[in-house]
């Protein structure tokens, strides 16, 4: 009687047992659901962020054109070289007083730049040479800029002779990627894209993760001098994978071998006034001569007002401020008219690139001039933001001429060529720039002197060239 139990009791019991078990089963379901929702939450910034940033990067077809890979590409590209600036930069100039740092980035520039010289010029013939190989070429150039940056880790810490070596294969690699990049654009020209747009939105692309890569990369450098680089490598590697990603039309080489000479007759110069078989450099026109000569006198500013400005307002910071808020109130004035100047190129509409740098660079003139004669913290300011507009949209503008007026077949030389010539003059701007006394109206002065001479030498070619070209030309902007 006593274990008699009747189907009511056993049914009751296995009901409670149930119900139980039910009530296990729907209290773990709202833990995994609020865990679920919790990770959700975290996760939306990263992936609605990244969604943003694919949308933004492949509108107006350039998703479909395969545009949009190649400027994310970009991003990781300049997200890359900000984290191994940083290093480089505490490592050579901030840990020490301004007289060591003065000699010591004088070694840098000699050591690496003297070499650079002779390596550039050969990378444009070299990439010539492998027109099926591009999307190859720009995951060597990012793989070997990984494989440095571990060298550079070790480098900055004990500080051995192999970081400037190191540093030169990093300047290297960034400029065969950048040649290879630059003969990529055309190829991936969204239907109703002008060149300077589309080497506007890449070129803004890079600036964008430069500047969200180069807060980070001053917190990892807080944390050791090696730490920005394991981030380079990290990014570098990325790089290497993403470049395969660009579509196969990349490195089809249709129709190189039967591109143009130049953009009209009109333009050829010198001793081949006539069409030539083979294509060469020289038979380049007015307009990339003088563009190129206008470039470099801006790139010249660009590395006199680097070095000049950095050791100036070291030892003497704008009023009221540190020398290191100083300093970055500068270069936070010229990374935001770059990328203004860079934003403007990607909608501006002009028929004649010529004409975007005649007057740009009278602009600077103005404001180098102003600055020399009203020396002051504002004026710094507004002319390191000047120099940075007008520098990155006269290069938008060299690019979409050589782009438009050199042959295909030896495109990518005309860059290399270009490139080399435009870094020499920021490295010869810098070199100026570190043995200038301490002055800066006098500095200032000299600034503005030098930019006058590339415009006086260059106004008069491009405003011919605009002039005769107008009616002849396809829309390049």
């Amino acid at each position: 009687m006593a274990t008699a139990r009747t189907p009511h009791d056993t049914a009751g019991t296995g009901g409670a047992k149930g119900y139980k078990g039910r009530s296990r089963v729907s209290g773990s379901d709202r833990v995994g659901g609020s865990l679920r929702a919790i990770g959700r939450a975290l996760h939306l910034p990263f992936s609605g962020t990244a969604r943003g940033i694919r949308k933004a990067t492949h509108a107006h077809g350039a998703g479909e054109s395969g545009l949009g890979k190649l400027i994310e590409l970009h991003g990781v590209n300049g997200a890359g070289d900000v984290m191994i600036t940083v290093a480089l930069a505490s490592t050579v100039f901030f840990s020490v007083p301004t007289d060591e740092a003065r000699g010591r980035v004088a070694l840098y520039l000699a050591i690496t730049m003297a070499p650079f010289t002779v390596l550039a010029p050969v990378i444009g013939p070299l990439l010539d040479k492998v027109p099926h190989g591009r999307r190859a070429a720009m995951a060597g150039a990012m793989c070997a800029r990984a494989l440095l940056a571990l060298v550079l880790s070790g480098a900055v810490v004990t500080g051995s002779i192999e970081m400037y070596p190191a540093a030169l294969g990093v300047l290297v690699a960034s400029k065969a990627y950048g040649v290879v990049r630059s003969a990529v654009v055309p190829r991936l020209l969204p239907p109703r894209f002008s060149l300077v747009k589309a080497n506007s939105r890449v070129t803004l692309g890079g600036l964008l993760a430069t500047g969200v890569a180069a807060p980070v990369a001053i917190g990892l450098q807080s944390l050791g001098p090696r730490y920005p680089l394991y981030g380079a490598f990290v990014i570098f590697v990325a790089g290497t994978f993403l470049s395969f990603s660009l579509p196969p039309k990349v490195d089809s080489a249709k129709g190189e071998d039967t591109a143009l000479l130049a953009a009209d007759e009109q333009h050829l110069h010198g001793p081949h006034r006539q069409p030539v078989k083979r294509p060469g450099l020289r038979t380049v026109g007015i307009a990339v001569t003088h563009a190129l000569g206008a470039n470099a006198s801006q790139r010249w500013l660009s590395g006199f007002l680097t070095f000049f400005l950095a050791f100036l307002l070291r030892e003497h910071p704008l009023t009221g401020q540190s020398a290191a808020v100083s300093l970055g109130m500068v270069a936070v004035a010229a990374g935001a008219g770059n990328a203004l100047g860079t934003a403007v190129g990607a909608w501006l509409r002009s028929r004649a690139p010529e004409l975007i740098i005649v007057t740009v660079v009278a602009v600077v003139l103005g404001a180098a001039i102003t600055a020399a004669v009203f020396f002051g913290a504002f004026l710094v300011a507004c002319l390191a933001a000047v120099a940075g507009f007008s520098q990155a949209l006269s290069k938008l503008s060299l690019d979409a001429l050589i782009q438009r007026d050199v042959p295909e077949l030896v495109r990518t030389s005309a860059f290399a060529r270009s490139e080399t010539l435009l870094q020499m003059s920021w490295v010869l701007g810098g070199a100026v720039g570190i043995a200038m006394p301490l002055n800066g109206a006098l500095g200032l002065s000299v600034a503005a002197a030098v930019v006058a001479l590339g415009w006086l030498t260059t106004t008069r070619g491009l405003l011919v060239s605009a002039r005769h070209g107008s009616g002849t030309r396809t829309r390049v902007t």
